[in-house]
Formats: C-alpha cells, sequence, structure tokens
C-alpha cells in the first residue's frame, strides 16, 4: 500500500517562505522568482493577487524545500 502526502499551503504561508528566504540570504524577490518559477515576476504577481495553481504551488514548495539555506528556521 502507498501512502500519499497531502498538504495545504495557502498564498500568505508561501509568502512567509518567500520572505524569510529573502531575509536570510540577501536574494531580491524577483531573483528569487526567477529560479523558483522561471519568471521574475512571479512571485509579485501572487502577491498583487494573482493565483498560482496547485501543480506549481508544489514544485515552488518543493523548490524551497530543496534549497532551504543552512541555519535558517522553516517557519
Amino acid at each position: 500500500m502507498s501512502r500519499i502526502l497531502v498538504f495545504m499551503i495557502g498564498i500568505s504561508d508561501f509568502l512567509l517562505l518567500v520572505d524569510r528566504y529573502c531575509s536570510s540570504t540577501g536574494a531580491a524577490e524577483s531573483t528569487l522568482s526567477k529560479r523558483v518559477f522561471s519568471d521574475g515576476k512571479r512571485i509579485a504577481s501572487v502577491r498583487a493577487g494573482s493565483d498560482v495553481g496547485c501543480r506549481r504551488m508544489a514544485r515552488a514548495i518543493r523548490w524551497f524545500s530543496e534549497n532551504w539555506p543552512e541555519g535558517c528556521e522553516w517557519p
């Protein structure tokens, strides 16, 4: 039997990851957006109210998980 991990993350949770990552690394939000979404304006768009699909959000969270800065506490 396989197990499936299901999680829910809201836009505010995602933006908390963005803010924590940027403050910890000194990366500009547009730089992070380019790394995560291959689009330097995507995070700003989300911050302004645009939506993100489930698959894109899952890939973004995976990216954060795999690239989280050493010594920075995961929120």
